[in-house]
């Protein structure tokens, strides 16, 4: 079995969640991987959110206003994430880092530490107009329109130059996936764009 490395880009409304699980069931079924490590910022900080710290509380005001959290905190978060859980032969899925380039230059260096010299970044490209309108479809309470807006701002200013960081980097391949087709569809052009058929 081959270790793999995988990290999802996508606009927030675009289905990363759904596509990292089905990519993940796709692995185990298929018996490409049998240790499959989701890797989820976003879930680290909504557990965070819910204990009563002053950290909370500042994570919280970023959250309501759609702003990324500080590198140190997610960074921090993710490498707790591996370091607790990561074996030699566990397949990695990231979501939602790295987020930022000092995101991405701290990436960079734990696969290196890692030893994963292939690293498959998986872009669902999703427009504007139907990003917004499927967030508001899942009525989360910082998708109000300020939030959205924000979310949008942060992400065409951190989070595709932090994708774009790893475009010429040895190891790493961009596939661009159409995020706009039914969920299926899309599952369907990430395993043929990934070879794992």
């Amino acid at each position: 079995m081959k270790t793999q490395t995988f990290i999802f880009f996508g606009i927030v409304g675009s289905g990363k969640g759904t596509q990292v699980e089905l990519l993940q069931k796709y692995l185990i079924e298929n018996n490409i991987s049998n240790d499959v490590l989701f890797t989820s910022t976003g879930n680290e900080y909504r557990k965070l959110i819910t204990s009563d710290t002053y950290t909370s509380s500042l994570v919280k005001g970023n959250l309501e206003k759609g702003f990324l959290q500080p590198d140190f905190l997610t960074i921090s978060l993710f490498t707790d994430i591996l370091t607790r859980e990561m074996k030699e032969n566990t397949t990695i899925i990231a979501d939602g880092f790295p987020r930022t380039i000092a995101q991405s230059v701290s990436f960079n260096e734990m696969m290196k530490f890692y030893k994963r010299n292939e690293v498959k970044i998986i872009y669902i490209e999703l427009g504007k107009e139907e990003a917004t309108k499927r967030m508001k479809l899942r009525g989360r309470s910082d998708d109000n329109d300020e939030g959205i807006s924000n979310r949008f701002d942060e992400y065409l200013n951190n989070v595709v130059p932090s994708m774009n960081y790893f475009k010429d980097k040895d190891g790493y391949t961009i596939y661009k996936i159409n995020g706009e087709q039914s969920i299926e569809d899309v599952h369907k052009e990430i395993i043929n764009s990934l070879n794992l058929n």
